[in-house]
């Protein structure tokens, strides 16, 4: 009888911190940015297809229909089977590194949510049509920067979270380290 309460009792703060909210942020997340994603690529192809680009912000913010068959920059264009590989392989990796992560914070769950449901949007057109659609330019001023989509967003910033959230340090565990080391 008691391992059984000291098993409730073990798995009870788990379950407080575990699936619900976790998998709601992480997955929530994931299909809100492939929602919105979808549906801003499919009306900028409606609207921006027949002229291509108009200004937004005059010449500083553009929305600029363009089908992109490489990645970011125009690199390794026409590789759409190797892109729907990698794509499926970040999928992948993504929802098992998830799985397998420690219960923690917050913004690593954001950040993962985010770069799940960007890599799935944009696996989505690779599938469907060969090609991404991106839409957002800006403009003249920044010929260097590429032509990008939501998904494209959600990934970039997904990535610079989990990059504060690795560099950043966790009070919670700093805290229960010197609560082990004490308790010896």
């Amino acid at each position: 009888m008691t391992d059984i309460v000291g098993t409730v009792q073990a798995q009870s703060p788990r379950s407080r911190n575990g699936f619900p909210f976790r998998g709601l942020l992480f997955l929530g997340l994931a299909v809100l940015v492939v929602v919105a994603d979808q549906i801003t690529k499919r009306v900028m192809e409606d609207r921006l297809r027949p002229q291509r680009s108009i200004p937004v912000i005059d010449d500083i913010l553009r929305l600029t229909y363009v089908e992109n068959r490489g990645a970011a920059f125009g690199l390794l264009q026409d590789q759409t089977t190797f892109f729907v590989l990698v794509g499926i392989i970040v999928v992948g990796v993504i929802a098992a590194s998830y799985r397998y992560l420690p219960r923690s914070g917050f913004m690593l769950h954001l950040a993962l949510g985010l770069q799940l449901g960007g890599a799935i949007g944009n696996l989505i057109d690779r599938v469907r049509q060969g090609y991404v659609v991106d839409f957002v330019d800006f403009g003249y001023r920044a010929d260097w920067w590429p032509v990008f989509n939501v998904a494209d967003s959600a990934i970039v910033v997904g990535v610079a979270l989990l990059a504060f959230n690795a560099l950043t340090p966790n009070p919670a565990a700093d805290h229960s380290a010197a609560a082990g080391d004490a308790s010896r």
